[in-house]
């Protein structure tokens, strides 16, 4: 009993202190963390306003300069301020004047708020109105970066005001003024978590927030307490931890300034940094309760004579459990554990040669069509599914074989099929048959998932990318480099056992078999290496960048197919990544299935 209770108040004080030092390390990580993620906003924000500093320098000097008339002038604008979508109006002011010197404004980009470059004198009268910029200051030789939005249905926009010309005396006498587009900087502090990072200017006003709202209503966070504290320290960084009376909710911030006076603020609620240790502090108290229940557990089976053969019992099952058959317990007792040790070692001799029969099975079907067949009853016989269906053909193959050894052909092939064959099982497909040096594969049989379109085309683009890598590798080694086609269509078949009681194959059967094999031989007459059907291209359109590439007359079809290429592919962030190499497109040749449809 006194074990027991020495173990309870061991495991009890291990768990507390440890769960303290969890969270003690918690803060530090986040404390520092913020520091991290201000620093790095910052660098990214500096960078990309000094990269607008210097277009708006470029083309106010080109607002000065002389040219010989003003159509000069707007053909050399063309080049610099028209040609970059970032940029809405440029102005040059000379000092103690009401006006603009120059001014040029992108009114197509106005036009989209039913504004022309009025507009921007409206901006500069509300920015002095709420004291939002200050000529002044640039005039003293400050840039100034400031917030020029005024409501959802305005413009979002960025005004900067950079020094630009001085006199002989060494005095600033004019200055440029720019209204830059929000969109880019918005998009660096667009994503919205538990840590929010904005970005203020020199009065605290917002530049950029995950809650674009707050950015177009120009809203002022002088009250937030990091930005109070940002504002009144002359330090370049720094991070704190709230007390309560600032911020009752409690938080953790950090801030960092940049050398153009704007601000990058991160802040994250305490409660969320110390969710994680209070999660931690109950699974050590948990884990501390099982760990005593098992020491006692253990001190039971000590007490008897059973420890032994038990422990080796558990070392066999473990060791099938990972996959090891080859381990025995080797129990000689003749009771009940005894019995259990010799019925584990049987499980073991026919576990290994299930495993052994499977391994085989895997390499002439894939696994997922060897667990259908082994959960299943093997009988002829199959369902009608909707698969897509994949063929390949390495493109003159034949003239290949006839100047090179059998030996050569072979190691070839062999070499080839291990990389597609490999892509095709790591996208969930399943390699049907090889016929010379065509492949066969299916997505959607034995087990159909939503995704199996995409998973073709994706698995189609991979290899796309793999024949340019192996190809590489074969003129390294003075061979010929590869071409070859493939056709996707996606269509029911029936999909199961054909054959007899002696001798059967898992396959799919159907016209839609048929009609990719005459897709991939269209390849040759498109000069493309990937053809789809128009069923196929309509599931995928969304994911990949789709072309029509033409239409086909084929063998055992009354109508002309619709052929579609694929030049690349959408990313998660909606923007379309061409993917093409040298081998993609080749020169047509005629085909004796194909005939192109005029």
């Amino acid at each position: 009993m006194m074990t027991v209770l020495l173990l309870v108040c061991f495991g009890a004080v291990i768990t507390y202190m440890s769960s303290q030092m969890f969270e003690a390390s918690s803060k530090d990580r986040e404390l520092n963390e913020n520091v991290q993620q201000a620093r790095a906003r910052a660098n990214e924000v500096e960078g990309l306003l000094v990269t607008y500093i210097d277009k708006v320098k470029v083309i106010a000097s080109q607002l000065l300069k002389e040219y010989p008339n003003e159509k000069a002038r707007q053909e050399a604008l063309q080049l610099t301020f028209y040609g970059d979508r970032d940029l809405v109006s440029i102005e040059v002011r000379e000092k103690n004047k009401t006006t603009p010197t120059r001014r040029v404004v992108n009114n197509e980009f106005l036009s989209q708020f039913d504004l022309d470059e009025n507009y921007i004198n409206v901006v500069r009268l509300k920015q002095s109105e709420r004291n939002l910029f200050q000529e002044g200051a640039v005039f003293a030789g400050k840039v100034e970066v400031r917030n020029a939005s005024f409501g959802a249905k305005m413009p979002p926009l960025l005004t900067i005001g950079i020094p630009f010309v001085k006199d002989d005396f060494g005095v600033i006498s004019h200055i440029a003024i720019a209204e830059i587009r929000l969109d880019r900087l918005q998009k660096v502090f667009g994503v919205l978590s538990a840590r929010t990072t904005y970005l203020v200017d020199r009065e605290g006003y917002l530049l950029a927030h995950p809650e674009e709202s707050r950015v177009l209503a120009s809203q002022s966070f002088k009250g937030d307490p990091m930005v109070w504290e940002a504002l009144n320290t002359e330090d370049k960084e720094g991070a704190t931890k709230f007390t309560e009376k600032m911020d009752p909710q409690g938080h953790s911030g950090a801030f960092n300034k940049t050398s153009l006076g704007v601000t990058v603020v991160t802040t994250i609620p305490n409660a969320v940094i110390l969710e994680v240790s209070e999660q931690v502090r109950f699974s050590a108290m948990r884990l501390t309760g099982q760990a005593l229940s098992l020491s006692l557990f253990i001190v039971f089976l000590f007490s008897i004579s059973l420890t032994h053969p038990i422990e080796r019992l558990v070392d066999v099952t473990h060791s099938i459990a990972k996959g090891d058959f080859d381990h025995r317990a080797n129990i000689g007792s003749a009771d009940e554990v005894g019995l259990l040790g010799q019925a584990i070692d049987e499980m073991a001799v026919g576990l290994k040669e299930r495993d052994k029969v499977k391994n085989v099975l895997n390499k002439f079907h894939g696994s997922s069509v060897t667990d259908e067949l082994i959960q299943g009853d093997l009988e002829l016989g199959g369902s009608s599914k909707n698969v897509t269906v994949f063929f390949s053909d390495i493109r003159d193959f034949t003239k290949f074989s006839e100047a090179h050894t059998a030996e050569q052909v072979v190691s070839m092939l062999n070499e080839y099929f291990q990389v597609m064959v490999s892509i095709i099982n790591r996208n969930n497909g399943v390699v049907d048959k090889f016929i010379g040096d065509a492949i066969m594969a299916v997505w959607g049989a034995p087990t159909a998932t939503d995704e199996d379109p995409q998973n073709a085309v994706k698995a189609c683009l991979e290899m796309r990318v793999a024949l340019q890598e192996l190809n590489r590798i074969r003129i390294g080694r003075g061979e010929v480099p590869l071409k070859i086609g493939i056709g996707l269509h996606t269509g029911r078949v029936i999909s199961g056992t054909i054959g007899s009681d002696e001798r059967m194959e898992f396959t799919v059967i159907g016209d839609a078999v048929n009609q990719a094999a005459r897709i991939e031989a269209s390849t040759k007459a498109f000069g493309a290496d990937l053809l789809l059907s128009k069923e196929t291209a309509d599931l995928v359109r969304e994911s990949f960048m789709i072309a029509e590439a033409g239409k086909v007359e084929v063998k055992g079809k009354s109508e002309a197919l619709s052929l579609f290429k694929v030049r690349g592919y959408v990313d998660a962030d909606g923007k379309e990544v061409e993917l093409r190499t040298e081998y993609s497109d080749y020169e047509s040749s005629e085909d004796d299935k194909v005939k192109m449809a005029g």
